[in-house]
């Protein structure tokens, strides 16, 4: 599901850019050295509650219109924006370890060509069960 939730940017006085989210106020929140590093924080912040709502079946609050939150002029008001579909995705398709038998010669070769063989049984299986 895709969700678009605002999130303030605070730069505090040590120069840290502090993010909070008004509809999950004061579940979730986080901070940045920098805007670019914030952003990816709110990004992870937001993403992780959101799955683990979805999760508990716990009920969302609709988003705030960015007209109604509060904020100050040192403030910057950021839409967030999180797919916990592509999350979930992206946790799924992670590499696992696995353990099998070659032929010595077959290791042999494919080390002297320099093959990586953790591609090359991915790429097989992806053709053998005709996935990309």
């Amino acid at each position: 599901m895709t969700y678009l939730y605002f999130a303030l940017f605070t730069q505090n006085s040590n120069g840290q850019i502090e993010v909070t989210f008004p509809d999950f106020e004061p579940y979730v929140a986080t901070f940045g050295e920098s805007i670019a590093d914030a952003l990816h924080m709110a990004h992870d912040a937001l993403e992780g509650y959101l799955l683990t709502a979805e999760d508990g079946h716990d009920e969302l609050p609709r988003p705030a219109s960015p007209k109604a939150i509060v904020h100050d002029k040192d403030q910057l008001l950021v839409p967030i924006e999180v797919d916990t579909k592509i999350a979930r995705e992206r946790e799924e398709n992670r590499s696992i370890k696995k353990t099998l038998t070659i032929p010595k010669y077959l290791n042999d070769l494919g080390n002297q060509n320099h093959i990586n063989f953790s591609a090359t049984l991915t790429d097989a299986l992806k053709q053998k069960l005709g996935v990309s």
